[in-house]
């Protein structure tokens, strides 16, 4: 099983990733939900392994002590953003529902013009 240090590091580079991503999106750009399940999946399993090891004293460990921190500002920044996400998502779903009355407007006038042709 790989050590809580690797299993951070790993989780880590992920997550800078897809926050770096996110970060140079324009503002009209939505994530996908791929992204969000990666990115989910990502903070359940280093939760997961930060809660099945106990962790170090502070500076026993200065590898692991730099991928905590690491680990915390990402998560921080992932809170800052999420705010913003959700407002791009509603819209996102806003421009759907818009989408699918157009087209449902556009079926109902198919069937009316088949009927009376």
């Amino acid at each position: 099983m790989p050590s809580l240090t690797h299993q951070l590091r790993h989780a880590n580079r992920r997550l800078g990733v897809w926050l770096e991503g996110l970060a140079l999106e324009s503002r009209s750009a939505v994530a996908t939900p791929e992204q969000l399940t990666a990115m989910l999946s990502d903070l359940l399993r280093a939760g997961a392994a930060l809660r099945a090891e106990t962790i170090p004293v502070i500076g026993t460990d200065p590898e692991l002590d730099c991928e905590l921190a690491r680990y915390r500002r990402h998560v921080e920044r992932l809170r800052e953003l999420l705010p913003s996400i959700h407002s791009r998502l509603l819209g996102e779903r806003a421009r759907l529902e818009g989408q699918r009355a157009r087209v449902q407007a556009a079926a109902e006038w198919a069937r009316a013009s088949r009927q009376i042709l």
